[in-house]
């Protein structure tokens, strides 16, 4: 649930420019952002509008993630799970400890979202498989 009060706009942008900066240097998960980012700069504002508006309620961000992500290729469990303990790295080092459990949940509820959406569209008749937790 949003909460306007939770953190102030430069504690997201420094969590979510550290974070993509880790993803950055990550040696699984920077080929595939490489690959499909032509400009970081931009995709760093509209990653700080997303969690902006997820966090504080903001509404800045609009678009679709999920058709997005379903039409990378050759994604799977580990590198959904590899984003995840980043996240995890990044958020605990955070100031805010409010904040940094906040979007840790919603980061958990994100990527088990499109992870399960990814494999449903590339193979509806296969049962999705869950994320295996931390």
């Amino acid at each position: 649930m949003p909460d306007p009060a939770l953190c102030t706009e430069e504690e997201i942008t420094q969590l979510i420019h550290t974070f993509y900066a880790r993803v950055q240097q990550d040696a699984m998960l920077s080929p595939i952002f490489d690959a499909h980012v032509d400009d970081w700069p931009s995709h760093l504002v509209k990653m700080v509008d997303f969690w902006s508006s997820i966090l504080l309620g903001t509404n800045r961000f609009n678009g679709t993630p999920m058709p997005k992500h379903i039409a990378l290729p050759d994604l799977n469990a580990q590198l959904f799970q590899q984003w995840l303990k980043l996240f995890h790295q990044t958020a605990a080092e955070q100031s805010n400890q409010a904040m940094a459990e906040q979007a840790c949940v919603m980061a958990d509820r994100i990527a088990r979202s499109l992870w399960m959406g990814y494999q449903i569209s590339h193979q509806p008749d296969v049962m999705p498989e869950g994320l295996a937790h931390g």
